[in-house]
């Protein structure tokens, strides 16, 4: 078999990213849903409607399941 990589490959650095049942860490990924993604144009969006999410949680009364 011949080997095609280049030199300047280096795959000792590759990290293999697994979703599904099996994946136990998920650091800073999340996947969304369609309607979800349709919903927010960008990161930004998703993280102010998240922060703002957790700011009514903190109110008294409030919690997040």
């Amino acid at each position: 078999m011949e080997d095609k990589l280049r030199a300047e490959y280096n795959i000792q650095d590759l990290h293999v990213r697994k979703f599904g049942p099996e994946r136990t860490k998920f650091c800073d990924t999340v996947r969304l849903e369609p309607d979800v993604i349709a919903a927010f144009p960008n990161a930004e969006a998703v993280n102010g409607a998240l922060r703002h999410l957790l700011e009514a949680a903190e109110r008294p009364g409030h919690q997040i399941r």
